[in-house]
């Protein structure tokens, strides 16, 4: 008679695998369908726009000929690590500064809601009192900054998601994978932040003061003058506040995401659909992170927008001054702003890596000895459990 092998493995463990069993019983069924109901059709939708824009600039041109590609660099090297960087650097700079408008519009609202009632009162009261240029003010520290930050965040995003596998070891790395996307993304954005918040300051002041400065090249030695190298770094704490949670929302949602959709939605295995078909999986997934993140980043962003409004005001005093329905002001049009732009972001970083032959990393799978143990396979293992409980 064959032992139950769940008697050898530790409790912690062994009440870790019942907990994941019995709530993958019960959910797993509802997230498949919701998946598929939500993700399908936009995604043959973004397919059919994506094979259009193929055929229009010869993408199947960076398709290789019986699976075999050639990369520019080696997996983990310095090389690899610098060309993520640039394409993060490309993605964040490009895309925040095509929505400067709406991120405008979304801070006056933030900052001054008296006067900017919702998102077309605050586009008609701006383009009335400042005209169509008036839309673009800030646009310069917004393209600098978030192009240090994008090169910080995706280049040690990539750095740290290597190191800490190395930590965790090979088993752990793939069972808790979700818990080393959050680590390593909340790692790259507490450097990358610190390369923004300079600009980010001085974004703020010329978007909601008036009469402050309108160009960068005013703002940045205007707000030295006024309060020092510290009014460069007084929103850092509530900017890490609002930006490491909607980073690691960012990466460990669109992580997970893609691997939900190439198990339940693409009807083949990632090696076999082309680059515009992974593009296309990117955007989806992209989409979907961006408006959690939106979501679970607002109420941060509000008091970073009210901080670097006001000369002075701390971060209490701030909060207390907002309320509670002030945090979540301007809502709306920052989940229609976070969610194009997130998934644009890791559309363009993926391109990138496309066009500069950067080796991908292959879907997450068990390792042998895991395969062995408790005798399951890439295929035929459940999204949310990692283990399966043999007795």
């Amino acid at each position: 008679m064959k032992k139950n092998k769940t008697h050898h493995l530790p409790k912690t463990r062994w009440f870790t695998m019942k907990t994941q069993e019995i709530f993958e019983n019960r959910l797993i069924s509802y997230i498949i369908t919701l998946i598929r109901l939500v993700a399908i059709l936009p995604f043959k939708c973004v397919m059919g726009i994506l094979r259009s824009i193929g055929d229009l600039f010869n993408l199947s041109s960076l398709n290789h000929p019986n699976g075999k590609e050639h990369y520019s660099c080696e997996y983990g090297s310095v090389k690899y690590y610098s060309y993520c960087g640039l394409g993060g650097m490309i993605s964040c700079g490009v895309t925040h500064t095509a929505v400067v408008p709406l991120d405008l519009i979304k801070c006056r609202l933030q900052v001054k809601p008296q006067k900017y009632v919702n998102l077309i009162n605050g586009f008609k009261v701006t383009i009335a009192e400042e005209g169509l240029m008036g839309l673009t003010k800030g646009w310069a520290p917004t393209m600098i900054g978030y192009s240090l930050q994008g090169l910080a965040k995706f280049g040690f995003y990539e750095l740290f998601k290597v190191f800490y596998s190395g930590i965790l070891g090979e088993e752990n790395a793939y069972l808790y994978r979700t818990l080393l996307y959050l680590l390593s993304s909340a790692s790259a954005e507490f450097f990358a932040d610190v390369a923004l918040a300079p600009w980010e300051a001085t974004k703020v002041r010329i978007q909601t003061q008036d009469n402050w400065a309108s160009t960068l090249r005013q703002g940045l030695p205007k707000l030295y003058a006024e309060e020092g190298f510290y009014g460069f770094y007084k929103g850092i704490v509530p900017l890490w506040l609002r930006q490491i949670p909607y980073t690691m929302m960012k990466f460990a949602c669109f992580e997970r995401t893609v691997e939900a959709l190439y198990k339940y939605v693409v009807p083949k295995p990632r090696e076999q659909c082309t680059k515009t078909e992974q593009l296309g999986v990117t955007f989806i997934a992209g989409y979907i992170a961006g408006i959690f993140c939106a979501i679970i980043s607002h109420p941060a962003d509000t008091i970073v927008s009210k901080l670097n409004n006001e000369k002075g005001l701390s971060l209490f005093d701030a909060v207390r001054r907002v309320g509670f329905a002030g945090l979540w002001k301007g809502l709306g049009p920052r989940i229609f702003m976070i969610g194009t732009l997130t998934a644009l972001q890791w559309f363009i970083y993926d391109t990138v890596k496309v066009v500069l032959a950067l080796p991908r990393p292959p879907p997450p799978q068990p390792p042998l000895s895991l395969q062995k143990r408790y005798g399951f396979t890439s295929d035929k293992e459940p999204l949310i459990r990692d283990l399966s409980v043999k007795s």
